[in-house]
């Protein structure tokens, strides 16, 4: 196999366009290919002494890409290395933007020759350039590639930066979408990183705010899969997506009001209220690829969250067996279920029937959770306050039981 070793006689550049048009009319044989190899070479002479890097840059990948096939991981990166490194020549934004655009469409073109390579050139690409924009761009191709190269794992953990990422970048709320959307999409390739998917989804649906319909509507789709991953994952009980403007619009299309109210249900409602919308639409768990026990074995929790929200912070063992339709030996089952989940802290009294809760998780923070927290500040503050005057009653008899004790006896002679 040959190998480029750029020397000193001749530009790199040039080695590389030398190297892969040689390669690339090889099958043709000498008489075929000589006359080819000498004009490609020409062309790239040509380009370097008028300063066409674009030019440059366009012929390169293209005879890089014929023969990314027949050459070795090696090589292809050490080729790449010095395409990419054109980018360092071009000053006006949109020439790199344009130069950018030419590279990467090439290097994502075979995403299943090498994929793990092509992905580190494009991050190569990414610190060789200095423009946000083109940094974006680059970005979002390395995450096609991912995807369509099934090689995800490479590009999630810059995930966690996506916050410095979009602070660099100055995106607009278009890009943002795009981004947000993509993401998910690579996160969706791996069921065990289920909430990091929701996250990046509810990123995306939060973005349309105060959009008119037909902006909106663009966001349906993905509205609908996101109510349907929440609702089917099995450790996800909180998000944000009831009163998004993307997600509430379902409730008025006449094919998606049943998720919307199957989203409402699993928030703010009880394991009743989810029989009976389960037994008033039949077909509608198998159309979403829904099971019905998983979705019963949630909303039970759910609803257990939902009794133990309660001022009082006490649940009768009867309440919990009521609400969650279950046995008598499975009220405790489920209180640990809950427990174990992270949902609830409680003590659970087998002598009184009582489960006595500490501290509970909601499906949302909307206007009843705000407004029972508000009651339950408002009922510690009472406590408190009775506690306090208690004992500064409690401190002013003990006060005056000391003074009187403490006053001389007084002899009176009659």
């Amino acid at each position: 196999m040959t190998t480029v070793v750029p020397t000193s006689e001749e530009d790199p550049s040039l080695a590389i366009v030398r190297f892969t048009s040689q390669l690339a009319w090889a099958d043709a044989g000498p008489e075929a290919a000589e006359p080819q190899v000498t004009r490609l070479c020409r062309e790239a002479e040509e380009s370097i002494v008028a300063g066409r890097w674009l030019d440059l840059a366009t012929l390169m990948v293209t005879s890089a890409d014929l023969v990314s096939s027949k050459i070795s991981e090696k090589d292809l990166e050490c080729t790449y290395t010095i395409i990419c490194s054109l980018v360092k020549n071009v000053s006006s934004p949109e020439e790199v933007l344009e130069m950018v655009k030419t590279i990467t469409s090439k290097v994502v073109q075979q995403p299943n020759d090498k994929a793990s390579l092509r992905l580190k050139i494009l991050f190569n690409l990414y610190n060789l350039l200095d423009h946000p924009s083109a940094r974006f761009q680059v970005y979002m191709k390395a995450l096609e590639l991912a995807v369509s190269g099934k090689v995800t794992e490479h590009i999630v953990p810059s995930f966690k930066k996506i916050d410095s990422f979009l602070k660099e970048w100055n995106i607009d709320i278009k890009d943002q979408r795009e981004l947000f959307l993509a993401i998910a999409n690579v996160l969706r390739e791996n069921k065990s990183l289920a909430k990091e998917s929701l996250q990046f989804a509810t990123r995306y649906l939060a973005t349309f705010s105060n959009e008119d319909t037909q902006v909106l509507s663009e966001a349906k789709e993905e509205a609908v899969r996101a109510v349907i991953e929440f609702v089917k994952a099995p450790s996800i009980f909180q998000c944000d997506l009831l009163d998004m403007p993307a997600v509430a619009q379902l409730e008025k299309d006449p094919n998606s009001a049943p998720v919307y109210q199957l989203l409402e249900i699993f928030l703010t409602q009880r394991l009743d209220a989810y029989m009976e919308f389960q037994n008033a639409n039949s077909g509608f768990l198998q159309t979403y690829g829904l099971v019905e026990e998983d979705c019963v074995a949630k909303m039970r929790l759910l609803s257990l969250v939902d009794l133990a929200s309660d001022v009082s912070g006490k649940i009768p063992y009867v309440s919990i067996k009521k609400t969650l339709q279950v046995n008598d030996e499975e009220v405790e089952l489920w209180v640990v279920k809950a427990i174990t989940a992270r949902l609830i802290d409680c003590k659970m009294d087998q002598m009184n029937q009582v489960v006595t809760v500490s501290r509970c998780s909601e499906g949302e923070s909307g206007q009843k959770q705000w407004q029972c927290l508000g009651t339950k500040l408002a009922a510690w503050r009472d406590d408190i306050a009775n506690v306090i005057n208690t004992i500064q009653a409690n401190k002013a008899t003990e006060e005056s039981t000391h003074a009187s004790s403490s006053q001389p006896q007084v002899l009176t002679v009659r």
